[in-house]
């Protein structure tokens, strides 16, 4: 398959001498190509900070992340945003779509940004809406659609540019459970129709069942590691569960 992500002993620190907080501490892991990847931890565990550092959103204070063989570590300036247009794609908690927008304007413009013709964004608009099942809600604001929608919506902008990944934080935590199961098929559409790398931070056992393979992190470190294979998701679920009681004591603490 080959490797899209390399994380190289990474760690990040906040703070100064005398009040120096380490939210990453030596972490290394590789994502191969078509993997769904789910990041879980309780809060504060470090785990929002690692997709960051991944998404460039904040920087490393030590270590290397390669991306398709890139170190995107020591990207500056216009070479990062290049980076972050064409090779990421982010979906928020809390959508992040644009009011003023409609649905297929808020997919299409990232593909504006990158000056593609207005045919070939209405293709591949059309296309991956079509994929997604959002077809019908294309003209609507997002103040019109449901939150379900809105985050498919949000998917789809994600992806219409073919990323090589896509990072999700916590995507399901501001759906109700209907929503958030439609969301989570959608991702399981993306990642086994179309091939594509996921990373999921999540605090939901039901949501990390969706993904191939989790690493806990605890105190900014890797605490565990597990690998669907061939568990069904309701066995991998209950793997989870397993390890969520040995992270943190109280489940409600992680849930």
């Amino acid at each position: 398959m080959g490797k899209v992500l390399e994380v190289k002993q990474i760690e990040k620190y906040y703070g100064n001498k005398s009040n120096l907080t380490k939210a990453i501490d030596n972490i290394s892991f590789c994502v191969e190509k078509g993997e769904f990847i789910g990041i879980m931890g309780a809060s504060g565990s470090g785990k929002s900070t690692l997709l960051n550092c991944i998404s460039t959103i904040d920087k490393v204070t030590a270590g290397h992340i390669n991306v398709n063989g890139t170190d995107i570590t020591k990207l500056k300036g216009n070479s990062l945003n290049k980076f972050r247009r064409e090779e990421l794609g982010f979906i928020f908690q809390d959508f992040n779509l644009l009011d003023t927008l409609t649905a297929y304007e808020n997919i299409a413009i990232a593909l504006t940004i990158q000056k593609v013709s207005t045919s070939e964004v209405e293709r591949r608009v059309n296309e991956i809406a079509e994929k997604l099942g959002i077809r019908n809600i294309l003209e609507k604001y997002p103040y019109q659609i449901s939150g379900g929608q809105k985050q498919r919506v949000a998917s789809a902008r994600a992806i219409v540019t073919n990323p090589k990944m896509v990072l999700a934080d916590e995507p399901t935590g501001a759906l109700d459970s209907k929503s958030a199961r439609q969301l989570l098929e959608t991702f399981e559409y993306l990642n086994e129709e179309l091939k594509t790398t996921l990373l999921v931070v999540t605090h939901d056992a039901f949501t990390a069942s969706y993904a191939n393979r989790i690493l806990f992190i605890k105190d900014g470190k890797i605490f565990n590691e597990i690998i669907k294979g061939t568990n069904s998701r309701k066995e991998f679920f209950e793997k989870i569960i397993e390890v969520q009681t040995l992270l943190g004591g109280d489940l409600s603490d992680v849930l």
